[in-house]
């Protein structure tokens, strides 16, 4: 692939850096969004290392004018957006509902909701002049039931998988693709830090245990099924949900695979 162009939010670390990589490894130009300006100097480094081109830019996803101002950028700097990863995303507070504080909530869905609606609505426009385009939201295992004590994060996921759904339907005969991933228990420090242990490597074995194949993905897992829906060899996939996770959302009853 050539003159072909992605962005990528969330781009700093994690699952965005890792996807980042994978891009330019595809040969896509890369354009890398987070608010973490240091992070993303970074990951633009690995880009360059792995052959790619990469252009940064510090944005807010959940603001209107910083999500129209990295789509002008990526136009200005590439000519046209083949793909979107909206995956910029926290995990916030982990607290009973009962105990969650608004101010929590509103900032959670500003973020992970929110910000992959502003994310669609700038990019497909621009997709549906050029006639192509893939988009590819980031949802979660949340996405497929509910966890206690996430409860903002578990109702943003849940309704990326509407967005999705809709923006899939509404853009269906244009040539543009939106489709969904749902990473599950992935070696983040996002997914390390929320679990009560002594050390990352404690909790590692803690959440790997709930994983039916017995271990945690990395985040390598999720860039290569968001590559894989870019591609051409994705054509005829839109609208759909792709779980990334080991086979958890697969299981009814997590304690007969212990």
């Amino acid at each position: 692939m050539t003159e072909k162009a992605v962005i990528i939010t969330g781009a700093a670390g994690g699952i965005g850096r890792a996807t980042s990589i994978a891009a330019a490894r595809a040969g896509y130009a890369v354009m890398l969004v987070d608010r973490n300006e240091a992070g993303i100097v970074e990951t633009a480094q690995m880009v360059t290392e792995a052959g790619g081109k990469a252009v940064i830019a510090t944005a807010d996803v959940s603001k209107s004018d910083d999500v129209q101002a990295y789509v002008a950028k990526a136009l200005e700097s590439f000519g046209r957006i083949d793909g979107l990863f909206n995956n910029a995303g926290i995990l916030g507070a982990g607290k009973l509902m009962i105990d969650l504080d608004e101010a929590d909530f509103d900032r959670v869905v500003a973020i992970n909701l929110k910000g992959v609606f502003l994310g669609l609505k700038y990019v497909l426009p621009v997709m549906l002049q050029q006639g192509s385009g893939s988009i590819v939201n980031t949802g979660s295992m949340t996405s497929t039931g509910g966890i206690p004590y996430l409860t903002a994060y578990g109702a943003t996921k849940y309704g990326v998988i509407s967005l999705t759904k809709t923006a899939a339907l509404e853009v269906a005969k244009s040539g543009v693709r939106v489709n969904a991933v749902l990473p599950g228990n992935i070696k983040t420090k996002m997914a390390l830090n929320s679990v009560p242990a002594a050390s990352l490597e404690e909790a590692e074995k803690i959440v790997g245990a709930s994983v039916p194949q017995g271990h945690m993905g990395v985040p390598e897992d999720i860039a290569a099924a968001v590559i894989f829906l870019f591609s051409d060899g994705a054509k005829h996939i839109t609208g759909i949900e792709l779980p990334v996770d080991g086979g958890i959302t697969a299981q009814v009853y997590p304690a007969l695979n212990q």
